[in-house]
């Protein structure tokens, strides 16, 4: 079978100035850690996760259900239509400013998440005229965007045949490293201490080889379900006798 089409996880449009720049963002990475799924003890059954309430002692459906702040100890505002809030990022990557990317501090280290770019076909050309002047000049795009019902502070980077979206945390996200115990400046070396330690990361200094790397930890994970599957038991029902459950919802 062909490998399926990426799809893309957002639509929208790169804007600065007068200059807008149609594009799509899809997710540089994918996670491949084992996943689990809970089960019950006594017969192996999948639990199922539901949505109870215990104000009316009744299970609802996810589509009964609203966004709430808590203002107060069970006092709720309710704001539910997120695409009125005000904001004109909310279809576009504003880009605020341009900075040299060997001295736009530390705050870019602190990245939640990579996306690829693509530029809709009407729009090839002032992408990739973008993306070489940020090349060639050094410089990295600082932005905001709102996806998954918040805004997002943002940073763009010329990458391989596209650019590379990073969303980043806030500064007022980033703890400082004033909470923890560093007393850097206390702390002496003795010449052959320093002369060891130089010896040392200079005998492991290398070209950063990514596929030289695996995950060990899945791999071994996974070499146990292997030797494991003879032991693979079927769901069957519990004898025991059932609590009560919560009433359904009315419908």
């Amino acid at each position: 079978r062909c490998c399926p089409m990426a799809r893309s996880m957002w639509k929208g449009a790169i804007q600065f100035g007068l200059v807008t720049i149609p594009v799509k963002l899809y997710l540089a990475t994918e996670s491949k850690g084992v996943s689990f799924n809970m089960l019950h003890a006594d017969c192996h059954g999948r639990i199922q996760m539901k949505t109870y309430c215990p104000t009316d002692d009744a299970y609802i459906e996810r589509s009964d259900t609203v966004r709430g702040y808590e203002v107060a100890p069970a006092q709720y505002v309710v704001v539910d239509d997120l695409a009125a809030v005000p904001l004109k990022t909310v279809r576009s990557i504003e880009i605020e400013q341009f900075v040299p990317v060997d001295s736009d501090g530390e705050a870019t280290r602190f990245i939640k998440q990579a996306y690829y770019l693509e530029p809709e076909p009407v729009a090839r050309k002032a992408f990739y005229l973008l993306k070489q002047v940020l090349a060639e000049r050094g410089l990295r795009a600082i932005a905001k965007v709102v996806m998954r019902d918040r805004e997002q502070l943002a940073a763009i980077d010329p990458f391989a045949s596209t650019m590379l979206l990073s969303t980043l945390y806030w500064p007022d996200e980033i703890r400082s490293v004033a909470e923890l115990s560093l007393p850097e400046s206390e702390v002496e070396f003795k010449p052959a201490e320093r002369a060891m330690a130089e010896q040392l990361i200079d005998a492991m200094t290398h070209e950063f080889e990514p596929a030289a790397y695996h995950d060990d930890y899945r791999e071994a994970l996974l070499a146990i379900i292997a030797t494991t599957t003879s032991t693979v038991r079927r769901c069957w029902r519990s004898s025991k006798p059932r609590p009560p459950a919560p009433k359904q919802p009315h419908r």
